[in-house]
């Protein structure tokens, strides 16, 4: 029996959750509630989902936030919902990470065909087992890592920050998002952990001449140049 994607719904009207609660299921998808940005963030740091579905206006902040927030770590898809029809909300939110900002009143077929799609889109991005990044070949499902075709021993900690730095490559990552990634939501680990093992990825990984593989941002994070 396949697993049902869990969708992360956050929306402080008790009536729109129900609907959002009985549209879902009734499509084959499971549902976490919450009604505040903080427990949406708090839930999808204990338990991520496959997806979060996010009300603009929250009691303790908006849609924005959260999108910008759940960013730091994950790739997850996110659909905003908004009875606000203003290009400038809209733009916030898709600037923010949201795949997606849909107007109320809209159709359920609607919202479930656009969760779907996002789904699509992210699982032909996991899909992608084998990355070409700066003379490196990494194959991701192998946790195997080669240069000029010689294996470059990486111990699991190192190979899991580097997986998480190249599915997320290009985008800056903050040390408490790379911590909570690797270590865990419960991790007893700190930023000078985080650095020594950046240290040595940069070690066995980067060319002695050319282009860095992790940039720096002093005092933020790194990302996969």
């Amino acid at each position: 029996m396949s697993v049902r994607p869990r969708v992360l719904v956050c929306d402080a009207d008790p009536q729109s959750l129900r609907a959002l609660r009985v549209v879902l299921r009734g499509a084959g998808f499971g549902v976490e509630e919450t009604s505040t940005a903080q427990a949406a963030l708090h839930h999808a740091g204990l338990r991520p989902p496959d997806a979060a579905i996010i009300e603009f206006v929250l009691p303790d902040g908006d849609a924005v936030q959260v999108c910008r927030r759940l960013r730091e770590w994950s790739a997850m898809p996110l659909i905003v919902l908004s009875a606000i029809d203003d290009e400038e909300p809209k733009v916030r939110a898709l600037d923010a990470g949201a795949d997606c900002y849909l107007t109320k009143p809209f159709g359920a077929r609607e919202l479930i065909a656009r969760l779907q799609a996002t789904l699509r889109r992210a699982h032909r991005g996991d899909d992608q087992s084998r990355v070409a990044l700066h003379g490196l070949e990494i194959d991701l499902a192998a946790h195997v890592v080669c240069r000029d075709g010689q294996e470059v021993h990486l111990t699991p900690i190192e190979f899991k920050l580097l997986r998480v730095l190249v599915r997320h490559r290009g985008r800056l990552l903050t040390h408490d998002a790379l911590l909570q990634q690797v270590w865990g939501t419960r991790c007893q680990a700190d930023p000078q952990t985080l650095r020594t093992h950046i240290a040595n990825l940069r070690r066995k990984l980067e060319p002695t001449h050319g282009r860095p593989l992790i940039g720096t941002q002093h005092g933020v994070g790194y990302r996969a140049a």
